[in-house]
């Protein structure tokens, strides 16, 4: 009894442990399962796809290939929040990364009133010291900000000369903003004028470095025109607008159309400028347009608020009224009409009083005609002596009695006036001024009108007809810079630069041929020319080298003493090379001893390897 009693007892323990070692895995399992369960959720809740999630007991494995090790340390931490962090094993690996690609150079550069600014990336190959003395000329005198980092890596070849474009850009743009990369330029800047961004673009198009794309945005602030004007005259030329100002592009529309209607065609060159003296400015010149279409013909000038309607002679006088009595109830409130029918003059034995001013091509100024007093004599004289100088100015006037009232002033307009032209001539009569001529200014006629309207009146009449010339244009008519090696070329096809025997020094008859160069150089800003030395074959090689070398420095010397930018030029010099006559002859050897410029053409850019590259040509040559 008592041996079934003990069997029992143990039987009993025997069965709890099983069950409890059952119980135990049971256990463990679960949590396994559990775990990896969570941390593979996770895993894809973080977009974390690429780990694999198993089990060892109460550890959790990670396995996989990582993108970067981030990634790795990415897939731990999120593991650790499920499950202990001791209990995670890291079993993955990373995969090998790509070559670092080399950093793109590039450099932000900024100029305004209060200094230069600069930041960005540069070869470390780059003289810094060189640079910052650059910028330190181009901001004279105001603060200079560098925040520029150098990297040593591979300098591509058309970093140099984006750079030194850049550079000479910054140079002419006082407020501008440069991007630099070494296959782009990108300038925006401000000019202070029309005129000025035409010439700046003009300098910045040329001498472009190859193998760089260069983007100009140059923009000009709208001119302030006081008085604000509108001309415009119907005859028996035709219709054409004598001057025109506007605030929009609408106004503009409005204007050209009403115009059109009138019978004007082609373009009417408005100038888009500030200072209107209403916001129904369009509607108003628009009106003032129209009826001088309905009158036939006519002069309108609109000055600010003020509107001077004149009729042409013979318009009958019921038409005048009418379409004059319309246009001022049309007219917005704050524009004033002022009408005229004009009267056939009476006829006198000695004509209308004329004063005429002309200008020849080549500058001589001649003034001619009646004058009221000695003293608008002599102030008409002074005033010509202002504009044109002294050596160009012939008078040929004489004081008469009589004359209208208020001729000083239009002789004196007519003489200012004639100063716009490159040459042609004015006439002045009581009831009008002819203005003929020659100009490079494509706004001289508008130009023109404003300073008639000023001095005169809304209501005076004169008649313009001058023509644009482009070669007369200061900028537009700029020779291109082949044109002006061939005229250095031609100015020293027949004339020599000369020096003095064995010596550097230029001779007295060569002084005029550098003036005349000079002359040329200045109209051609912003060239890359090559002054070029050579000598005879006599002496030695050395010698005719330093001496060829010196020689062209010489020239350049003179130019820039002559305040030619020579900045961009280059001096060298070449000894005995390339004789173009016997070296045997004197004559031979007196063509051989000369002075050549030429543009400096940028030689083709050859694209660097990258350091991916390299090591890629590397491992197939090995």
């Amino acid at each position: 009894m008592r041996l079934s009693a003990l069997f029992l007892r143990f039987a009993v323990f025997a069965l709890a442990g099983i069950l409890s070692v059952i119980g135990a895995r049971a256990t463990a399992v679960f949590i396994e399962e559990r775990s990896v369960i969570g941390v593979r959720e996770v895993l894809i809740d973080q977009g974390i796809e690429w780990t694999s999630v198993l089990s060892d007991g109460l550890q959790v494995i990670l396995e996989g290939e990582a993108p970067t090790e981030a990634a790795a340390f990415r897939a731990i931490s999120a593991a650790g929040r499920v499950v202990d962090a001791s209990r995670v094993i890291d079993n993955m690996v990373v995969a090998e990364s790509d070559a670092i690609a080399p950093p793109e150079f590039a450099i932000e550069i900024l100029r305004n009133d209060s200094g230069v600014s600069l930041i960005g990336l540069i070869p470390a190959t780059s003289d810094r010291e060189a640079l910052a003395d650059r910028i330190t000329d181009i901001a004279d005198g105001q603060s200079v900000a560098d925040l520029l980092e150098q990297a040593d890596y591979p300098t591509p070849a058309t970093w140099r000369p984006a750079m030194t474009y850049a550079l000479r850009a910054l140079e002419q743009l006082p407020r501008s903003k440069i991007s630099v990369t070494a296959n782009r330029v990108s300038v925006d800047a401000i000019s202070d004028s029309e005129a000025q961004k035409r010439q700046l673009e003009v300098a910045l198009t040329r001498n472009q470095p190859d193998g760089v794309n260069v983007a100009l945005n140059i923009t000009a602030p709208r001119p302030v025109i006081s008085p604000f004007t509108t001309r415009f005259t119907l005859d028996a030329d035709g219709a054409r607008f004598d001057a025109c100002a506007v605030n929009s592009d609408e106004a503009e529309a409005k204007i050209t159309a009403a115009a059109q209607a009138a019978g004007f065609t082609g373009d009417a060159n408005c100038t888009a400028a500030l200072g209107v003296p209403s916001r129904t400015w369009g509607d108003a010149v628009a009106l003032a347009i129209k009826a001088v279409g309905d009158l036939g013909g006519g002069t309108v000038t609109i000055a600010d608020t003020d509107v001077a309607l004149v009729a042409l002679e013979g318009t009958p006088q019921g038409t005048f009224d009418d379409v004059v009595g319309g246009l001022e109830n049309a007219l917005p409130d704050v524009f004033a009409l002022a009408s005229d029918l004009p009267k056939a003059p009476d006829a006198t034995s000695e004509g209308p009083p004329t004063f005429t001013a002309t200008r020849s091509p080549e500058g001589a100024v001649q003034l001619r005609g009646r004058v009221p007093s000695d003293l608008v004599n002599q102030t008409a004289e002074n005033f010509a002596l202002a504009k044109f100088g002294r050596d160009d100015l012939t008078m040929g006037t004489r004081v008469v009695d009589g004359l209208p009232a208020g001729w000083p002033v239009r002789v004196l307009a007519g003489i200012e006036a004639l100063s716009e032209l490159s040459n042609g001539s004015v006439i002045v009569q009581p009831d009008q001024i002819a203005i003929r001529g020659n100009t490079g200014n494509e706004n001289a006629r508008a130009d023109i009108s404003r300073l008639l309207i000023e001095k005169l009146g809304e209501a005076a009449e004169f008649d313009i007809d001058v023509t644009y010339v482009k070669q007369l244009d200061p900028v537009a008519g700029l020779p291109t810079p082949e044109e002006c090696v061939a005229q250095i070329s031609t100015v020293t096809e027949s004339r020599k630069i000369t020096f003095d025997p064995g010596s550097t020094t230029l001779t007295a008859e060569t002084q005029p041929i550098i003036d005349d160069i000079a002359e040329i150089l200045k109209l051609c800003a912003n060239l890359r020319i090559q002054i070029a030395g050579y000598t005879d074959s006599q002496g030695r090689e050395e010698m005719n080298q330093q001496l060829s070398r010196d020689r062209a420095q010489a020239v350049l010397d003179a130019l820039r003493v002559r305040r030619v930018p020579v900045g961009t030029f280059e001096a060298v010099g070449f000894g005995e090379a390339d004789p173009i006559a016997d070296n045997e002859t004197a004559d031979g050897r007196e063509a051989n001893r000369r002075i050549e410029f030429s543009l400096i053409v940028p030689e083709p850019t050859v694209e660097e390897p990258t350091a991916l590259e390299q090591i890629e040509q590397e491992a197939a040559e090995d």
